[in-house]
């Protein structure tokens, strides 16, 4: 298979041609994917929808999958497959979910800035999000390159966060909006996970910040200076010149790199469209620390 990788701008974003993901993927096609991620940090391949099992297929080429696609567990009726997250406004039975909806009021939190899987023991390495059905309006996805985000930072701020780490946790983010609709079991599954605040990505040797909505704590440090920390870092990260913005396609599949990046999913009529999306998460190898429960909001 012979595939083309054509940037979107600098070395932030390309486009892969050439790729059929229904199809065998040999392993020349798959390293130069993940050398296309190596340097651009998000990619996106033009196709069609495929069946949930090629998408799965695709996906184990990269690695392993998450075993826990879905944070809501307790009382939820899936729509997609056990391997797949589902990312849509969609119920059991594809119909549009209600504005009341606890599975609507939870993914709201996608449109915050976030990396997927910051919060379980073992973090995302790729996510890979397939359009079945897209909207006519809004819906896009922005994704932020956290690699150029750290080298824009001054060298007084890169030593002051050369050693933090940062403590992640779902029920952080999900405060923010207002959210606590945690059964017992949700809770204890998702204890929060601490996690080195700069990294070097393996990959491209590059220096990276690790940000996410689920932060609510920076070990050693009080809770409002740490929250105001990282909202800075947020909004630094979060500027125009670092963000790629993918306005969707029926049949993409677009890949980003959780290790050096964050995304977000920006709004649409949620009453009016379907937007019906499933994300392949291929994990890293090295958990993370759980912390005591205290230490999450």
């Amino acid at each position: 298979m012979t595939i083309t990788i054509n940037p979107l701008g600098g070395d932030f974003a390309a486009e892969i041609t050439g790729l059929d993901i229904a199809a065998e993927v040999d392993d020349a096609t798959r390293d130069a994917v993940v050398g296309a991620l190596d340097t651009y940090a998000t990619v996106v391949i033009r196709g069609r929808p495929v069946e949930q099992q090629a998408q799965i297929d695709f996906a184990r080429r990269f690695g392993s999958l998450d075993e826990v696609n879905g944070v809501l567990t307790t009382d939820i009726k899936r729509r997609v497959r056990e391997e797949l997250t589902d990312i849509s406004n969609l119920d059991e039975k594809s119909g549009i979910l209600d504005g009341s909806d606890r599975r609507r009021l939870f993914n709201l939190g996608n449109r915050l800035w976030h990396t997927d899987s910051s919060f379980k023991r073992i973090a995302a390495k790729y996510s890979m999000l397939h359009a079945h059905t897209v909207t006519p309006e809004g819906g896009e996805t922005q994704v932020c390159d956290l690699r150029a985000a750290y080298d824009a930072l001054d060298d007084a701020m890169k030593a002051r966060i050369e050693d933090m780490v940062a403590v992640h946790c779902i029920r952080t983010s999900r405060a923010l909006l207002g959210f606590d609709e945690f059964s017992d079991d949700e809770r204890r599954a998702l204890p929060p996970i601490r996690r080195p605040l700069v990294r070097v990505h393996p990959g491209s040797g590059r220096k990276t910040l690790y940000l996410a909505s689920h932060i609510g704590d920076i070990v050693g440090l009080p809770t409002a200076e740490a929250r105001i920390l990282v909202r800075d870092l947020t909004e630094h990260a979060t500027q125009p010149q670092f963000v790629h913005t993918h306005t969707w396609r029926e049949g993409d599949l677009l890949i980003w790199d959780d290790r050096c990046t964050m995304h977000r999913a920006r709004p649409f009529d949620e009453a009016k469209y379907r937007r019906d999306m499933r994300r392949a998460t291929v994990m890293e190898t090295e958990p993370g620390e759980v912390v005591d429960e205290g230490l999450a909001a």
